[in-house]
């Protein structure tokens, strides 16, 4: 049989690759991308990308390469990532840049400290990443991502997002950086977690997709050719290329397993597969059976190990392998398979026996070599595939430890519910000894972990499983801590009646006397709980005898939970001066006893009683110090955290910050759990007020899958706004029933938001009915005035807070004011004292909504026949709209001054207009166009359509002709100054 050289050029990619040359020359001038290079298995992703690899280590750029294995269901944390930095750090040219970025290290065994700070390692790899790219262009090269664990896509997700793909700040070139990250397209189901990441990427403005699409049927043939040094008959090459179906893997694969003696081409991949590797040695056979129970790639030395048979033999084998291309060299003495296809068909024809046999080699033999946590993952996966289910269940603590250590709460969490699965499998005597390793403890450790992770339903699966094991030999201590833990994250859930009821059953398990520090801590839930439900006598009651044994006991952070709560429920709550000492005083507490997460409660509380006192930039340094307390505990994406980010965007919001808004949540995007896609919220308000309709996609997103109230809040807000915008009464009305609805709590309270929701939705009800009325349909005027009346009520009762009627802060207030002047616009006309009062109303602080109110006021103004007022609050709206970008606002004010004549009188000689629009103004006079007033003022012909717009709005001008006539009428020009 003749011999298959695979020496062959690369065929039949030349746009693909002229793509990716393209982004690397551009990466060398300061303009960084990234590129995603998606394509079916064996379909040339991996030859491309070799391909190009070698053009840009030609051309002198740091090429990195970092591969993402298939580990089964465990993951690695980091791991191509870790592949990257172990290359630098073999290479002493890179010694001073990794020096100084310490915080990576940590990757490579080089710290035992935590890298729960996942923002620090993240910041840490990207300035690496960008200082290289001081000494030269990189291309860094990520390969399989539809095998990478959550930690490497949340990093990548950083690198894309954060800033080493941004130009610098005015113009000037950026990092010398590309990204080439590729995955196989048929591996992604429905639910891969990859799919999300790969949607949020490629609408990132440096990141584009390049598909591998299968190759042409000439191509095939030219490749069929190219690689077989001996002629093939016409009729095999055109059965190899049909049966290749486009796909140069398969094609080449095809050929080589080609036999004219034997009479065809196999019919199906696997066969193609195997036949070609039956063709080697039985020596070689053995290698690479046992490479394939390693994975796709493998260490020499480990390979020797597991493999058992001399030095002399295994190279002769490996070079055997190698020559044949079934196998390829790699970096620090390691050995690939040259396509993961090739490692799969090996592998699934080992025997059963045989392959639990060799991955118990490997097991045993990654447990020698030291650093045993850094590959508990990999002994974890090679135990539980040897049927050695004590040291899998071993092997899956340590590296739920280690992912801890690194902050990957996600993989902590795998290897946890890893654990739990094997637990009942293991003998007791066999399982890990020592406190806290029993099926409940560690149920609830994963419970944890899940939490810290955003994935709140899924704590409280885990924390019910918890309590299933309970039994009636548990520790009543333990007993009564699985049931306040369960009460705490249905609290997280928003399941207030069921926590009510599981914090009462911990509190019962265990007396009040003798004090204990389980009692106070059941009792600090139980207070959370029944505050939650209304209780709050019973809350109050329990808050001061829990506070007394907390004090007696000096336990500090439970104090500190228990003044929190008494903060809210006390003399007016956390707006008043008392209110706000209690939770310094807790916030102090907190930190001094090392608790994080009550530490956040208390400056996550602090922050809240800022922005409902109406104090809006007094807010900001509380959550400042909330998110960089969660940062250095690695917390981030626990619930406080969470909301901590999304009530600073929403201050960012109202305080007219919207370019920082965007930004913001674009940089806390990239390191949320999916569960945190409500902090976007206020962003989500910025894109609608911007006429950025996307936003309703993406607030409707987050109506799917478990409810989750703060996603449930936002998507009401956006979704009602939005039909509002649209003036969709009947929708707008719709959208506020049905947020209200769900987000109203188990003893019957609607949620504070009912009075914005309510407002929103009155401004399309009010449209519509004001509509009706000039057509002189008093009747389907009246109906929807009928509407309005139930939905100001519903403001009314919200708007107030408990029996003694507290009212709601400066907001909920404001947005009363302005559900009273849409009632009353519904039901008889705009009033000018109402919406008076609703624009002083928000003057706490929210522009934009101020701004809103202030057109409903000139409105009212206008109607009321008080033009010079009326112009007033129209300029003062525009103002706000021109300076936030609020385009659908500011075409609404431009058409009420168009309309009512609302453009300035000038009797004093002054004019509204700058000197430059007056210019323009003249030019205007004398018929010229955009491009010749760009001309004559030697600006560009966009700039002078701008100021040709600025003109019309402000002499409420419908068109140029207009303009020039009004500016005649009121001597802003004169006939003189036009002639010629």
């Amino acid at each position: 049989m003749s011999q298959a050289s695979f020496s062959a050029p690369l065929i039949g990619r030349d746009v693909e690759l002229a793509r990716l040359s393209s982004v690397l020359e551009r990466a060398r001038t300061g303009e960084a991308q990234g590129v995603l290079v998606a394509g079916d298995a064996g379909v040339g992703k991996t030859r491309v990308l070799d391909e190009v690899s070698g053009r840009a280590a030609a051309d002198g750029m740091i090429v990195l390469t970092g591969h993402c294995v298939d580990l089964g269901d465990v993951g690695l944390p980091y791991l191509p990532f870790t592949e990257v930095l172990g290359v630098l750090a073999g290479d002493e040219r890179f010694a001073g840049v990794l020096d100084g970025h310490p915080v990576v290290g940590r990757l490579l065994g080089g710290g035992t400290d935590a890298v729960s700070d996942r923002l620090r390692l993240f910041e840490g790899i990207a300035g690496l990443l960008a200082d290289l790219s001081e000494i030269a262009p990189v291309l860094l090269v990520l390969e399989d991502l539809h095998w990478a664990d959550q930690s490497s896509r949340d990093l990548l997700r950083f690198l894309l997002s954060r800033g080493i793909l941004q130009r610098a700040a005015g113009g000037a070139p950026g990092h010398r950086l590309a990204v080439f990250a590729s995955y196989r397209a048929d591996d992604l189901h429905r639910r891969h977690p990859l799919r999300p990441l790969l949607a949020e990427l490629v609408r990132l403005p440096a990141v584009e997709r390049l598909e591998l699409r299968p190759m042409a049927d000439a191509e095939v043939a030219r490749l069929v050719r190219a690689v077989q040094e001996q002629p093939l008959p016409d009729t095999t090459v055109r059965r190899i290329v049909e049966r290749a179906e486009g796909n140069a893997f398969y094609a080449e694969e095809l050929v080589a397993a080609t036999d004219t003696e034997a009479g065809g081409v196999p019919s199906g991949l696997a066969d193609v597969l195997l036949i070609r590797f039956e063709q080697l040695s039985d020596t070689a056979q053995q290698v690479l059976r046992t490479a394939a129970v390693a994975g796709r790639r493998v260490e020499h030395d480990v390979l020797r190990g597991a493999v058992g048979i001399p030095e002399d033999e295994l190279e002769s084998a490996l070079r055997e392998a190698v020559g044949r291309q079934l196998l390829v060299p790699g970096a620090g003495d390691t050995y690939a398979f040259r396509h993961a296809l090739a490692r799969e068909a090996v592998y699934a024809d080992l025997l059963p026996g045989e392959r639990a046999r060799l991955h118990g080699a490997f097991a045993r033999l990654l447990a020698g070599r030291g650093r045993p946590e850094e590959t508990a993952a990999e002994r974890a996966h090679h135990y539980r595939a040897s049927h050695d289910l004590a040291e899998a269940l071993a092997a899956s603590l340590e590296a739920a430890s280690h992912a801890h250590r690194v902050g990957a709460p996600a993989e902590e969490l795998r290897h946890l519910e890893t654990a739990l699965d094997l637990w009942s499998s293991v003998e007791p005597a066999a399982r890990p000894s020592g406190e806290g390793n029993d099926r409940v403890t560690l149920t609830l450790r994963a419970s944890a972990a899940a939490a810290h992770a955003g994935e709140s339903h899924r704590a409280v699966s885990l924390t019910r499983s918890a309590l299933a094991g309970v039994g009636q030999d548990t520790d009543a201590e333990l007993a009564a801590r699985v049931r306040y833990t369960l009460a705490g994250n249905l609290l997280g859930v928003d399941s207030l009646s069921a926590a009510y009821a599981y914090s009462s059953e911990a509190l019962a398990l265990i007396p009040a006397e003798p004090p204990s520090r389980t009692w106070v801590w059941a009792a600090a839930t139980h207070v959370m709980a029944a505050r939650q439900v209304g209780e709050d006598e019973t809350a109050l009651r329990i808050a001061h005898e829990a506070l007394r044994t907390a004090e007696q006991l000096r336990v500090p952070d439970a104090q500190a939970d228990l003044l929190i709560s008494l903060a809210a429920l006390e003399g007016g709550g956390r707006r008043t001066p008392l209110g706000r000492e209690r939770l310094r005083e807790a916030r102090e507490l907190a930190r001094a006893s090392g608790n994080a997460p009550v530490e956040m409660r208390a400056l996550f509380n602090l922050a809240v009683g800022c922005f409902e006192s109406g104090e809006l930039q007094e807010c900001l340094p509380w959550l400042a110090e909330g998110l960089d307390r969660a940062r250095r505990a690695g917390l981030l994406s626990s619930p406080y955290p969470l909301e901590m980010r999304y009530l600073r965007l929403l201050v960012l919001y109202a305080l007219g910050r919207w370019d920082e808004c965007l930004s913001v949540a674009s940089a806390d995007a990239e390191v949320l759990p999916a569960a945190g896609g409500f902090t976007a919220g206020p962003a989500l308000y910025v894109a609608l007020a911007r006429g950025d309709l996307r936003a309703v996609e993406q607030a409707g997103a987050l109506l799917e899958g478990p409810f989750d109230w703060m996603g449930t809040l936002v998507a009401g807000i956006a979704l009602t706004d939005a039909a509002a915008l649209r003036g969709d009464a009947e929708e707008a009305v719709e959208r506020m029933g049905t947020a209200v609805a769900a987000l109203t709590d188990d003893v019957g309270r609607p949620p504070d938001v009912t009075v914005r929701l309510a407002a929103l939705a009155l401004s399309a009800v009010a449209d519509r009915a004001a509509a009706l009325r000039l057509t002189g349909d008093t009747e389907g005027a009246g109906r929807w005035a009928d509407t309005a009346t139930e939905l100001v009520g519903q403001a009314r009762t919200a708007a107030v807070r408990g029996e003694v009627g507290v009212p709601q802060g400066p907001e909920g207030m404001a947005w009363l004011a302005r559900a009273e002047a849409e009632w009353t616009r519904a039901v008889s006309g705009p009033d000018t004292g109402a919406w008076a009062k609703a624009v002083a109303a928000f003057d706490y602080g929210d522009d934009y909504e101020r701004a809103r109110c202030r057109l409903r006021h000139a409105e009212a103004l206008l109607v009321a026949d008080d033009r010079e007022a009326a112009g007033a609050e129209a300029r003062a709206a525009r103002e706000t709209a021109v300076r936030l970008g609020a385009t659908p606002l500011l075409e609404r004010v431009d058409a009420l001054i168009r309309r009512g004549r609302l453009a300035e009188a000038h009797a004093d000689g002054s004019s509204p207009l700058t000197a430059r629009e007056q210019d323009v103004l003249r030019l205007l006079a004398v018929g010229r166009s955009n491009r010749q007033i760009g001309e004559e003022l030697y600006i560009t012909g966009k700039t002078a359509s701008v100021h040709v717009s600025n003109i019309l709005a402000k002499l409420g001008a419908a068109s140029r002709t207009e303009a020039v006539a009004i500016a005649y009428r009121e001597g802003l020009i004169t006939r003189e100054e036009t002639v010629g």
